[in-house]
């Protein structure tokens, strides 16, 4: 028996089980992936546990690509003739099981990153912190029931230096940022074609200034992704890294294939990409393009007109560009005078 299924349904580890359960099955919650961060690195058995399953990946790697898998029957087919129907299933289930373990890698993955970059996620993780006390007490008595069992290395464990490190305090996370990466590294190991997992890879190395390894990613997934969605975050990436070196056409040229496509009007997610085109436009000093491309932005997104203006209100490059462009500012004025009357205080960056 291994050692989570001595612990299945016991105390805060089958909370654990749960939710790694939820990720195995592909259901995203960033919750469920906060909570299973943050009980790794406080739950010795638990962080054991998913090392085992990481090391089960490594062992099964090649059944994760299906060349490799008809290579592996063709082995068998010469060595011990033609191998059973329940060897291939086998071989089958296996890759399905290593897709949904790098499915976790993701999943753990992302919530590390996010609680690198963006401080408020962090706060809300670390919240989890006021039920540690009771987690290890409960897990305590279980490590002392297995340890009673005579089972010191249950599962490849250390159950007595498991004892001890529930003894210990509760440290916050060391280099999320680090962890993030490898996380995401070891998901694209098991599944390379994880297109979530390259896109929040290449939004680290955008985060740390890396910008030639962030586009490669990015541009990884708009040549090669099946869903268009992923390709469409990716090509919206690959324009704020354009923008960011003031290369506006082709900043440009990765927000129109959003907007061609009708991926904004299809997912309110996109609809970002319309405002950034009529930025290029104006910073390349296309007054009437630009002040069209706002007219459709309004037009396709009409709840979303104080959105826009909060982002117009705070970007600054191009206001100042749009004022000096002869005749702009007042025909801003005429032609999407939500923009004057829907502004609210606060807003978002500019992108």
């Amino acid at each position: 028996m291994s050692a989570m299924q001595d612990v299945h349904g016991m105390g805060p580890h089958s909370g654990f089980l749960q939710d790694l359960s939820c990720m195995f099955d592909g259901e995203l919650d960033e919750q469920a992936a906060s909570r299973a961060m943050l009980h790794i690195e406080e739950c010795e058995p638990c962080h054991s546990f998913f090392t085992d399953l990481r090391d089960q990946v490594r062992s099964h790697r090649e059944m994760a690509n299906p060349d490799e898998l008809f290579a592996h029957v063709a082995l068998l087919r010469a060595s011990e003739g033609a191998p059973s129907n329940a060897s291939l299933l086998e071989g089958v289930e296996s890759i399905e099981l290593v897709n949904r373990l790098a499915t976790v890698f993701y999943q753990l993955g992302k919530a590390y990153a996010l609680s690198a970059i963006d401080p408020d996620y962090r706060t809300k993780v670390f919240e989890a912190v006021v039920a540690v006390d009771r987690a290890k007490t409960t897990g305590r008595g279980f490590v002392d029931g297995v340890l009673m069992g005579g089972k010191e290395h249950l599962g490849g464990v250390d159950w007595r230096e498991a004892r001890h490190s529930l003894n210990g305090r509760l440290e916050r996370i060391e280099d999320p940022l680090k962890k993030a990466h490898r996380l995401l590294a070891e998901c694209l190991d098991a599944d390379p074609s994880h297109e979530e997992a390259r896109l929040y890879l290449g939004f680290l190395h955008a985060h740390e200034g890396k910008t030639l390894r962030a586009a490669k990613e990015y541009r990884e997934v708009f040549d090669t992704a099946i869903d268009d969605r992923n390709r469409g975050h990716a090509a919206l990436q690959l324009g704020n890294l354009h923008g960011r070196e003031e290369d506006y056409k082709k900043a440009l040229a990765c927000y129109r294939w959003v907007t061609i496509t009708g991926l904004d009007k299809v997912d309110d997610r996109f609809f970002g990409a319309r405002f950034n085109a009529a930025k290029c436009w104006a910073m390349l000093g296309s007054k009437e393009r630009s002040l069209q491309t706002f007219r459709d932005l309004l037009d396709a997104h009409p709840d979303r007109a104080a959105e826009v203006a909060r982002y117009l209100a705070d970007a600054k490059n191009l206001r100042e560009r749009i004022d000096s462009i002869p005749g702009f500012p007042e025909e801003l004025v005429a032609r999407c005078p939500e923009l004057f009357t829907s502004a609210a205080p606060g807003g978002a960056d500019d992108s």
